[in-house]
């Protein structure tokens, strides 16, 4: 096919070497299938913000760091170059987590190179070599939902320990694949995670916690339709918690339990409330009734 205009930059600059079909159009890019020698690969192509759907909300922004003084300052300050460099960040946003999540192990896309708001990666594929579908459109038996449940809540943990949330995991940006695994002797089917631009930094963005919760429990969802005991399962927490102790590593033994800690009551300063409060009421009464209250010794 013919190559779109923001890939003809990096046929020019060699590469890739040839466009072969449109992949998807999503909320925030456009994917195409390419051709880089003798390898397919995948060109994702960032749209610009006016024409996304997906904003780039100030929880999965805050505390993003930008290098640049003058860049951050125009940042602040939301003037053009500003607003260009605000663009320029999201887009590194999603290349800057594939580098660092696929040097600590985690199941992503190979990345290649980013290029004039292009980001080069691996293609995934099933068994047949086509690339590889989401989540949403495979259905599993109850051992295959436990096991890539399983899989999926150590992905999570392996990226919380390289210092990244997802902030975004759900069926949707999950692949199966199909290739070989390390410890497994056959070809097997296993996921791997995509569409990172949103993945926040654990220890600095304030909303961290809320967003692994999230991506935990919409993991226990989807695969709780066909293993419906996953949907008891209380990870998000447990997980959370071990990270804040500082005792969470990629060999942590999870239970799926978590014991929220139940405050002691104060049983004196509850009844002196409820006595006050009464007395309040009964005031409220007698002063309807124009009779003045006895004063409180």
């Amino acid at each position: 096919m013919k190559a779109p205009p923001r890939l003809q930059s990096l046929i020019e600059e060699g590469l890739i070497d040839s466009v072969v079909r449109q992949l998807m159009s999503g909320k925030e890019a456009m994917v195409f299938v390419v051709r880089c020698g003798d390898d397919t690969r995948c060109a994702k192509i960032y749209k610009e913000a006016n024409n996304r759907s997906f904003r780039q909300a100030v929880d999965y922004t805050e505390n993003r760091k930008v290098k640049n003084s003058r860049s951050a300052r125009a940042m602040a300050k939301g003037s053009k170059f500003g607003r260009q460099e605000q663009e320029a960040a999201w887009q590194s946003a999603e290349v800057d987590a594939l580098y660092r999540l696929a040097a600590a192990g985690v199941r992503v896309p190979q990345p290649y190179n980013f290029h004039d708001g292009v980001l080069l990666m691996e293609l995934v594929t099933d068994a047949h070599g086509d690339a590889a579908p989401r989540l949403n459109d495979v259905a599993f038996t109850p051992e295959q939902a436990r096991a890539h449940h399983a899989t999926l809540i150590g992905e999570v943990v392996r990226m919380l320990c390289a210092g990244v949330v997802h902030g975004d995991l759900s069926e949707f940006n999950i692949l199966l694949a199909h290739g070989n695994v390390e410890g497994e002797a056959n070809a097997t089917d296993f996921p791997v995670i995509i569409d990172l631009p949103q993945a926040v930094d654990a220890a600095g963005n304030n909303h961290a916690q809320r967003m692994l919760l999230r991506d935990v429990n919409n993991l226990r969802d989807f695969f709780g339709q066909f293993a419906p005991e996953l949907r008891a399962t209380d990870y998000g927490p447990e997980i959370w918690s071990l990270y804040q102790a500082g005792l969470l590593s990629n060999e942590t033994a999870l239970t799926g339990r978590f014991e929220r800690a139940r405050a002691d009551v104060d049983m004196q300063a509850v009844l002196r409330e409820i006595d006050d409060a009464r007395a309040e009421d009964a005031a409220r009464r007698l002063r309807m009734q124009g009779v003045a209250p006895l004063p409180v010794r």
